[in-house]
C-alpha cells in the first residue's frame, strides 16, 4: 500500500505590526536608544530622588543643616558630594529633588499644550473653510506674541499673591502652586506651533481613500477624527510630545533663573539663579545644574529624533 503524499499548506505569516515595526526601527537608533536610557534614567531619579537625597527639599529647615554646620559655600568634598551653594544646602540634594520638578513641568505642560493643539489642530484641519479660519488667525496671534516676554508678564502677575511656595495635595502629593501657575502659563503659550503641525497632518488625513469610505458609510465627524485619523498621526504627537517636555524643562529653567519662578520650590532654574551673584566662588553650585538641565533636555531630544526616524512611514526595512 502506498502511501500518499498530501501537499503541505503554505505557513502563514502574521504581519508585524506597526509599532512592532517601529520597535524594531527605534532599536537599530543607537542615539535615539541613549537618549531612552538617558530618560529612563532621569525618571528613575525623579522617583526615587527624595529618597536617595542626604538632605530634605528646601524650604525644610532640616536642608540647611549644612549652613547650621558652618559649611556654606564648600567645594565638592566627601562630605558634601557636589558642594554647598550660597544659602548653605546642599547642591546634590537640590538637584535630586529638583528631578521631579523638572518632570512635573515637561510632562503637565506637554499635557495641557498637546491637549489644546489637538483640539484647535484637528478641529481646523477637518471641518477647513471659515471655521479653519478663524482658528488659524488665532493661532498667528500667539504666534507673532514675544512669547518669553509675555510669559514673564503672566507670570509676575498670577503668582503675586497666589500662595507661592505654598502646596496643595492632589492624590496625596503635594504640588506647589507658584510651580503650577508658572507651568499653566508656559502651556498656553506654547501649543501654536504644535496646532499648525496637526492642522497639516489632518489636512493630508482627510483626503485619503479611506476616510472618503467612512463618509460615504455615513460614519460621523466626531468617529472619522478619533478613529481613524487621530490614530493615523499619532506617530507625528508622540515625536513633538518629547521634544516638548525638552522645551518645557529648558524654558521653566529660563524663567526661574531670570528670577520669575517659584522661589521656595527648588527647581534647577531656581538653584542656578540662587547663585549666579556668587558664581565665581560656588562655580559647581552652578555647573552641575546646568549639566543636569542639558544632559536632560539632550536625552528628550535624542529621544525624539529617534522616535521621528522610528515612526516615519516613509522609512522601509
Amino acid at each position: 500500500m502506498t502511501a500518499t503524499n498530501t501537499p503541505k499548506q503554505p505557513t502563514k505569516h502574521r504581519a508585524a505590526s506597526q509599532w512592532a515595526v517601529a520597535w524594531r526601527r527605534f532599536r537599530k537608533n543607537r542615539a535615539g536608544v541613549f537618549g531612552l536610557i538617558i530618560v529612563l534614567g532621569v525618571v528613575f531619579i525623579g522617583v526615587f530622588g527624595d529618597l536617595l537625597a542626604p538632605y530634605p527639599a528646601f524650604p525644610d529647615p532640616k536642608a540647611l543643616q549644612p549652613f547650621y554646620n558652618g559649611d556654606v559655600r564648600s567645594p565638592p568634598s566627601s562630605q558634601y558630594l557636589l558642594g554647598t551653594d550660597a544659602i548653605g544646602t546642599d547642591v546634590l540634594s537640590d538637584l535630586l529633588h529638583g528631578t521631579k520638578y523638572a518632570l512635573y513641568v515637561g510632562v503637565v505642560v506637554t499635557v495641557i499644550t498637546m491637549a489644546i493643539a489637538i483640539l484647535v489642530g484637528s478641529v481646523a484641519g477637518y471641518f477647513g473653510s471659515w471655521t479653519d479660519n478663524i482658528l488659524m488667525r488665532i493661532t498667528e496671534v500667539f504666534l507673532v506674541f514675544p512669547s518669553l516676554l509675555f510669559i514673564l508678564i503672566f507670570v509676575r502677575v498670577f503668582t503675586l499673591g497666589a500662595g507661592v511656595g505654598t502646596t496643595v495635595g492632589i492624590f496625596g502629593i503635594g504640588l506647589p502652586i507658584g510651580l503650577s501657575i508658572v507651568i499653566f502659563v508656559l502651556a498656553i503659550f506654547n501649543w501654536p506651533g504644535s496646532a499648525r503641525m496637526i492642522r497639516g497632518e489632518f489636512l493630508r488625513v482627510r483626503e485619503l481613500e479611506f476616510v472618503e469610505a467612512e463618509k460615504a458609510l455615513g460614519a460621523s465627524n466626531r468617529r472619522i477624527i478619533f478613529r481613524h485619523i487621530l490614530p493615523n498621526i499619532l506617530s507625528s504627537i508622540i515625536v513633538v510630545a518629547s521634544l516638548t517636555i525638552a522645551y518645557a524643562i529648558l524654558l521653566e529653567a529660563g524663567v526661574s533663573f531670570l528670577g520669575f519662578g517659584d522661589v521656595n520650590t527648588m527647581t534647577w532654574g531656581q538653584v542656578l539663579q540662587n547663585n549666579f551673584s556668587d558664581m565665581r566662588v560656588v562655580w559647581w553650585a552652578e555647573l552641575f545644574p546646568g549639566l543636569a538641565i542639558l544632559i536632560t533636555v539632550f536625552g528628550f531630544n535624542l529621544l525624539g529624533d529617534g522616535l521621528s526616524d522610528a515612526l516615519n512611514p516613509r522609512l522601509r526595512d
